[in-house]
């Protein structure tokens, strides 16, 4: 596509060459073009063959993978005659690749319906079915480069939009900001009953620490931080100091290095000064440290690594008074400005030696200090952990006072970091027309109880989905504006 004539920034563009970086220095396009390509469809839909030409019909192309694995997830495929199938597709420029980035052997490539690659694909006996793209997009290349560079293309197509979205623009904002928050009252219910039961086995202050270790591990880690956070009685003994708590998590968790970098000076003192400590007790605590492999690193930004969320928690332990300070902080009258500021000053360290100043044992030193905990973090903690271990503990109290404080509290909290499964429930549920509808955490984690309950167990197609009829049936309802969390809905 030749540039507008006369238009001086187009004709600029095209001589610094933008769209060039779409493509690769043998002439090949992007990867992620093609993965653009993909998600929107810009293909002769009707001319899709696989290498050994069977018909393929895309009935959704799968929802774009950011963690890892195949590309995209979710897919509803047929190929030839068999009915269709939900599964992954993975995009590569060359058939080689498969093999090459290690996809054969990697278990997170298992469920792989389809390998869709640029240049022209020959059969292979006993592989995948394959599909080549390079005959079949619906514009030439540099159009569709010129489209990727202008348009946003990996932005969520309008097609691929929920079922639900119809049903939920009938919604008034009030109507519609109030079935999420009733969405964000079962989500809240089902962690205060996880906190009610770990309680009765554990005891309260024990199933607090299980339930901050477990927010410290998020998605990939969640389950190793749970386990390390369950053994606890077995290794927190004869440990007082910060950096003898941070030796006894490092150590337990299976997470120090085995060897020296001998590139980062500051990092081997550290790491010298762990195993000095550590050798003389990991005999003793053999039995409950963490095998390595136990923990998930892919598509982990370094803020959060697990060695630095423990050398955190290291603080928190040390403190003796973490659990004292959050019951007096849910006690204490404060504005709702002030809520997501008063806790970090809790949970926050003001300064480490060691790790305000590096990301994990094996990293360059930062430039700058920065603190272990930032307000994303924070809100996680709040609404996963401490707002829910506090409610349940008034209502074991029979304080419905306090209760109505920490429910204020959570409905009024401001919003949390959007990760992928939430910017994935909003786009499918709302669209990108009604992003104000997310003013706070609890909103959000509405959208995220709809999608586990609904879009968890649907296809990509929406097939059997009930929430458009939930939907419209809450158009006569009545709202509560926040609703209240009970305790006889256990």
């Amino acid at each position: 596509m030749s540039p507008p004539s006369g238009n001086f920034y187009a004709c600029w563009r095209a001589r610094l060459g933008t769209t060039n970086r779409l493509r690769d220095e043998n002439d090949l396009p992007a990867e992620r073009l093609l993965q653009a390509v993909w998600l929107h469809q810009r293909l002769k839909r009707d001319q899709l063959r696989t290498a050994d030409g069977k018909n393929v019909r895309i009935f959704h192309p799968g929802f774009a993978s950011t963690e890892g694995g195949p590309d995209f997830y979710d897919a509803v495929i047929q190929i030839g005659d068999d009915p269709p199938r939900s599964g992954d597709v993975e995009i590569d420029l060359r058939v080689s690749g498969w093999h090459a980035h290690g996809h054969d052997r990697n278990p997170n490539f298992r469920n792989v319906l389809l390998h869709v690659v640029w240049d022209d694909a020959r059969p292979v006996a006993d592989t995948l079915p394959l599909l080549s793209l390079s005959r079949v997009l619906d514009a030439p290349l540099s159009e569709l480069a010129m489209w990727f560079e202008s348009e946003s293309p990996c932005s969520f197509p309008r097609d691929l939009r929920g079922r639900c979205c119809v049903a939920l623009r009938d919604l008034d904002d009030t109507r519609l900001t109030g079935l999420l928050r009733e969405a964000a009252s079962v989500r809240f219910q089902s962690k205060t009953a996880h906190f009610r039961t770990r309680a009765r086995h554990v005891g309260w202050e024990r199933s607090l620490w299980e339930g901050l270790f477990r927010a410290l591990g998020y998605k990939q880690n969640a389950w190793p931080m749970q386990n390390l956070a369950e053994s606890h009685p077995r290794w927190a003994g004869g440990v007082d100091s910060v950096f003898d708590w941070q030796t006894r998590l490092l150590g337990v968790s299976g997470l120090l290095p085995l060897e020296l970098s001998r590139a980062q000076p500051a990092g081997d003192g550290y790491l010298r000064q762990i195993w000095d400590r550590w050798w003389r007790e990991r005999d003793e605590f053999n039995d409950c440290t963490l095998p390595r492999t136990a923990w998930k690193f892919r598509g982990l930004r370094p803020a959060n690594h697990p060695q630095r969320r423990l050398a955190l928690a290291a603080h928190w332990l040390a403190a003796g008074d973490t659990v004292q300070q959050l019951e007096h902080w849910c006690a204490t009258e404060l504005p709702d400005a002030r809520l997501l500021d008063s806790l970090r000053r809790i949970l926050d360290v003001r300064h480490d030696e060691f790790w305000s100043w590096h990301w994990t044992l094996r990293s360059a030193r930062l430039p700058k200090p920065l603190p272990l905990l930032g307000d994303a973090r924070v809100t996680d903690l709040a609404v996963n952990a401490v707002l829910p271990w506090l409610w349940t503990r008034a209502v074991a109290g029979k304080n419905r006072k306090l209760q109505r404080v920490i429910e204020r509290r959570y409905f009024t909290w401001p919003p949390a970091q959007e990760n992928s499964v939430l910017r994935l429930a909003r786009q499918r549920l709302l669209g990108s027309g009604r992003s104000h509808l997310c003013p706070g955490a609890a909103v959000q984690q509405g959208l995220m109880q709809i999608a586990h309950d609904f879009c968890g167990h649907s296809n990509a197609l929406c097939d059997h989905c009930r929430f458009p009829e939930l939907a419209s049936a809450w158009r006569t309802q009545t709202i509560t504006q926040p609703p209240s969390l009970r305790a006889d809905c256990w």
